[in-house]
């Protein structure tokens, strides 16, 4: 425990785990990633050191600002909550003095003492040590214990030789640590569902890296420069993104010129999946990712999806497939993507958009369409130009994308 200048200065900070105490034999393996994640996300802070257990991993300060690190760890898939905290001896003397402590700096009219143990050998039951505790706090300061719902709540963890007391629960983002799950290619538009169906993916452990079609001059430079943006903007919570920009606009011009024009988004969404599967063979990806919502346009019709999918044998990943555009919208919102994401620049889905989009097309009539050009040269010839783009968290973004703000 440490006061300095009349405040409390923390000296831990302690991590819970969420999904992965349901991961069994497993659970060794996930949390092993999660600290990997873990020092990665605040590899800036050089002071920091670490303890892992079965159940806990903590964070040693080392007078590092809890704040400032709380930020990034906030953002590291597989936590469920992490709290501030103060390490003392497992002596309940001391333990009383610290609680003590802890109360006098707040401005909170009520409390509640909340202990747990792992060490069932400690001579107090945890309701004697909330009942002491309690009465060190009630006898020195004029707080009142409320139960059911206080101003304040003093969490002890008691362990054998050492017990950490906290104040706070700040709720982590959940999901298992990015990685543990293979790795995806995430279809990276400009618009606002693929940022979030990324997110998402690295939620549930998956590793991304992104795809983006490209149609110079079709499409311009800021085109791209927000999507690098929107990737930047998603980065932190896997450390950083690579970028994969596929030249389209040779292939996308032929389709435009060779099939009825009800039917190019679905002859082009069909070559997107073609290329993004010779791209993951590439990068050892185990599947594609897109921001697809059943029935939001004419190419995310159920019949749509059937004739666009089969061109691939990857599993082809949705994540936000059944949520509706509010529901994705509030999720772009709280990640911070949504303001880039309605900034005025076209993609190559949106530019070439026709007046009358089929909404039930065919595998038979698509490949018929396809049969009257040489779209295989076409393909090669976009994986062989296609160049990638590394984007990390604090990257300064696009002077042009940084004009629109």
């Amino acid at each position: 425990m440490s006061i300095e200048q009349n405040k409390l200065v923390y000296d831990h900070i302690l991590v819970r785990f969420g999904e992965l105490s349901t991961k069994g034999k497993n659970k060794k393996d996930f949390i092993k990633k999660l600290q990997i994640n873990v020092k990665n996300a605040l590899r800036s802070f050089e002071k920091l050191s670490y303890e892992r257990t079965h159940d806990r991993l903590y964070i040693m300060l080392h007078g590092e600002d809890p704040q400032a690190v709380a930020k990034p760890l906030s953002k590291v898939f597989g936590i469920s909550s992490f709290s501030f905290a103060l390490r003392v001896d497992s002596d309940i003397e001391v333990i009383k003095e610290c609680a003590l402590h802890v109360a006098k700096f707040s401005d909170a009219k009520t409390f509640k003492i909340e202990a747990r143990r792992s060490f069932k050998q400690f001579p107090m039951i945890s309701d004697e040590i909330n009942r002491t505790v309690a009465t060190e706090i009630l006898r020195h300061t004029d707080l009142k214990v409320n139960v059911k719902t206080p101003d304040l709540r003093i969490q002890i963890e008691l362990h054998e030789t050492h017990t950490y007391i906290m104040t706070n629960k700040i709720h982590g983002a959940g999901g298992y640590p990015v990685g543990v799950g293979g790795k995806a290619l995430v279809m990276l538009s400009g618009g606002i569902d693929s940022p979030v169906a990324g997110y998402l993916t690295m939620k549930r452990g998956i590793a991304i890296e992104c795809i983006h079609y490209a149609s110079p001059p079709y499409t311009s430079k800021a085109a791209q420069d927000k999507v690098l943006e929107l990737a930047r903007l998603i980065a932190p919570y896997q450390g950083h993104i690579r970028v994969h920009i596929v030249p389209f606009t040779d292939l996308q011009l032929a389709i435009y010129k060779n099939c009825d024009e009800s039917y190019a988004i679905t002859i082009m969404r069909r070559m997107m999946y073609r290329i993004a599967e010779r791209i993951c063979e590439k990068q050892n990806a185990l599947a594609i990712v897109n921001g697809e919502s059943i029935g939001q346009v004419a190419s995310q019709t159920l019949e749509s999806m059937q004739t666009i999918n089969c061109v691939t044998q990857l599993p082809v990943i949705r994540p936000v497939a059944c949520m509706d555009k509010l529901e994705i919208i509030d999720l772009a919102k709280h990640i911070g993507t949504y303001e880039t994401s309605i900034l005025p620049f076209e993609d190559c889905c949106t530019i070439f958009t026709p007046k009358n989009p089929v909404t039930k097309p065919t595998k038979r009539r698509s490949q018929a369409l396809e049969a009257r050009f040489d779209f295989e040269a076409l393909i090669d010839e976009c994986v062989e130009k296609c160049e990638f783009v590394d984007v990390y968290p604090n990257q300064k973004m696009a002077e042009d994308i940084e004009d629109i703000f």
